[in-house]
């Protein structure tokens, strides 16, 4: 089966969904594929809360991403028993977790992402391709020609073909598909200059990722699964950066280099900051009561990073080792919370502690895809570096700015451990900005990157990697690509040609997206 389109976005994540909503509010058509049978990525589909920064009330993203957030508050003040305080809450949370300033349910999150592309879903502007991942690429030259998407499940295998496509998938799939440079895992310290970076590079030392589940707390009844086959390999696993087991109450202290520090599980009215309210993403108390029987948290720890090996670039029979390991860390953190974990009262295990299936939309509890944090990269026209984002680095120069940025982001340089050497590390940084360049491939003229696949150093996509900055990247790749269509020249002539940049960028101002950092933060930072 063949079909066409103006664009073809693959891959229905954050940066994916806004990249298509961008192309067809610019009057294209578009197709948009998805691997899962939900949208929004890490926000459903990997059930990751939105890690932001401390602006975002006010500024620092887009002005879809200001709407889908407003529209995530609304959802629950319009369809849930809030008491009167939180109903009247400008800036409601719904979990109260930490880590956050919206931590919600993926549900919401994908009805809400669901609402936003309804229009153009309606009017046909988008075709969705659920269940579907890109396995095959025709290639001529500079350009692809089509894409070819299978279902698993269906065995249905559909040939996409468009003017330009963009690869929002979770570990940049189309790239080694369509024979793209790209880079993956660590760079030397002697081909970025990169403080951080280690002396040899290594492919395939990228970073963990993690099975996220869903919790509830039923005190006094027995919830306890049946133990996982892996459980007692995991049970004893110590970690190379640790003297203490994997699943213990001591983790990385992201603080302090080859530090570790001891946290609490549950609130006991001391600890400030326990693991149970880290991403909880309902908070029983700001509701009626009763309406809840437990607050409701997701799990994405230390304690289920699994850094045993990659999911990509490498040879299949690995790929599902990798997965399924990754899969019984997280089952197996579970049986041990139930079964073995101390309490503070001397006794052992909380059997009360409940996977929410329901939350997740998944048979076993847990995410319906593992939380993907580093992806192949794009070798870019201009590659983001430790350099240009570190406080230690830029010292007294600041936030550095880019005449052809196309958006702004601000979090730490966050690299969880790697696959071969377990590095990690936590840079303070300052604000960024995404430069078009790092959007551009170095030779392929009608491919883009929509999502964490942009070209950045490894330590550079600790921060480029988050929520808001995925959401920007893929709406602005979508306005890129249509512009470029419109105008009948390719995304590379939009940055080489003055006229063509202003004009881009003028666009992206009309359409809200901020693309430099006001002075008063440049100033206060």
């Amino acid at each position: 089966m063949k079909t066409s389109a103006d664009i073809v976005v693959l891959g229905g994540g954050l940066g994916g969904c806004m990249a298509a909503l961008a192309a067809a509010k610019s009057g294209l058509h578009v197709i948009l594929t998805e691997e899962t049978d939900w949208l929004g990525g890490q926000l459903t589909s990997q059930a990751v809360p939105p890690d932001e920064h401390r602006w975002i009330e006010s500024f620092g993203c887009t002005r879809t991403y200001r709407e889908f957030r407003e529209r995530v508050r609304r959802y629950y003040k319009d369809n849930y028993p809030l008491k009167e305080e939180p109903s009247l809450n400008e800036r409601l949370n719904p979990g109260n977790g930490w880590v956050s300033r919206l931590c919600h349910e993926p549900k919401v999150s994908l009805r809400v992402i669901e609402d936003m592309l309804a229009p153009y879903t309606s009017n046909g502007r988008i075709l969705l391709y659920l269940g579907f991942r890109p396995v095959k690429a025709d290639a001529n030259g500079d350009f692809v020609n089509s894409v070819t998407v299978f279902n698993e499940s269906t065995g249905s295998r559909v040939t996409l073909t468009a003017a330009s496509f963009l690869d929002a998938t979770e570990c940049g799939d189309l790239l080694p598909l369509a024979g793209i440079e790209y880079v993956t895992g660590a760079e030397a310290r002697s081909e970025t200059g990169e403080p951080h970076a280690p002396d040899i590079a290594d492919p395939l030392d990228i970073q963990s990722i993690t099975h996220v589940f869903a919790l509830d707390y039923a005190e006094g009844e027995d919830h306890t699964i049946g133990k996982p086959e892996q459980y007692d390999f995991w049970r004893t696993f110590v970690p190379g950066f640790s003297r203490h087991p994997l699943l213990s109450w001591v983790i990385p202290d992201v603080s302090a280099t080859d530090e570790m520090r001891e946290i609490v599980f549950m609130p006991d009215g001391i600890e400030p900051m326990p693991l149970w309210t880290y991403r909880r993403i309902i908070d029983a108390s700001l509701y009626e009561a009763a309406f809840y029987e437990s607050d409701i948290t997701l799990v994405n720890w230390s304690q289920n990073d699994y850094f045993l090996g990659p999911v990509y670039e490498v040879s299949e029979e690995e790929r599902l080792v990798n997965l399924l390991g990754a899969r019984q860390l997280s089952l197996s953190l579970v049986y041990w919370l139930q079964t073995e974990a101390p309490r503070p009262d001397g006794g052992k295990g909380y059997p009360g502690i409940r996977l929410r299936k329901d939350v997740l939309g998944t048979e076993d509890g847990l995410a319906k895809y593992p939380y993907i944090r580093e992806s192949r990269r794009i070798k870019a026209v201009q590659t983001v570096t430790e350099n240009d984002v570190s406080r230690e680095v830029r010292g007294d120069r600041g936030i550095r700015r880019y005449e052809d940025s196309v958006g702004v982001g601000s979090y730490h340089l966050d690299l969880h451990p790697t696959t071969r050497t377990n590095r990690m590390c936590y840079i303070p940084s300052y604000p960024y900005e995404i430069p078009l360049g790092a959007l551009l491939p170095i030779r392929v003229k009608n491919v883009l990157p929509a999502c964490k696949n942009i070209g950045t150093t490894q330590i550079a996509n600790g921060c480029y990697r988050l929520h808001p900055t995925e959401w920007n990247i893929g709406e602005s790749a979508g306005y890129l690509a249509a512009y470029a269509i419109k105008n009948g020249i390719t995304p590379h002539e939009v940055r080489a040609d003055s006229d063509h940049l202003s004009s881009f960028l003028e666009l992206l101002d009309r359409e809200g997206i901020q693309t430099h950092w006001p002075d008063e933060v440049a100033k206060q930072e």
